[in-house]
């Protein structure tokens, strides 16, 4: 299981799920560009010292290049319904830009798209949130939480 964002724009955001990943044994692929300055330096604070598994790709192109399974897209435009979606231990779990998503061409190329269901006058999750509550679905059902 992995987890990757598309183009993240916070710095606050990526070291939640650095931190959130590292807790559960995660890898996080990250894929350029990015809203912020990256560093080991701002990595390090952001997700105090907790180092899971990252990988960072120049472009949406590199990643695609290099995605082991199946990619399943959250996206508030997903076909399936959380609960009703089904995953696998080699799904990467694709987040788009916390305010623009993902573009089509992304949308194209998931296997699946996915959406944690909302009422239905609010828009969406913080983008940690959101990753956290498809994650611990995905864990969940494949028997991936730590021991």
């Amino acid at each position: 299981m992995r987890v990757a964002l598309f183009q993240p724009e916070m710095a606050g955001n990526v070291g939640t799920i650095l931190r959130l990943a590292a807790c559960m044994g995660v890898a996080v692929d990250l894929i350029e560009p990015m809203g912020f300055p990256w560093g080991d330096r701002a990595r390090k604070r952001a997700a105090m010292d907790y180092e899971p598994d990252t990988v960072r790709h120049a472009d949406w192109s590199a990643f695609a290049a290099r995605i082991p399974g199946r990619l399943v897209l959250f996206t508030t435009r997903g076909g399936t319904r959380l609960p009703e979606a089904r995953f696998a231990p080699g799904d990467t779990l694709l987040f788009g830009a916390e305010s623009s998503g993902v573009p089509d061409f992304v949308h194209d190329r998931a296997d699946t798209t996915v959406r944690i269901p909302l009422r239905p006058e609010l828009r969406s999750l913080n983008l940690a949130v959101a990753t956290g509550i498809g994650l611990a679905e995905a864990l969940r059902q494949t028997e991936g939480f730590p021991q």
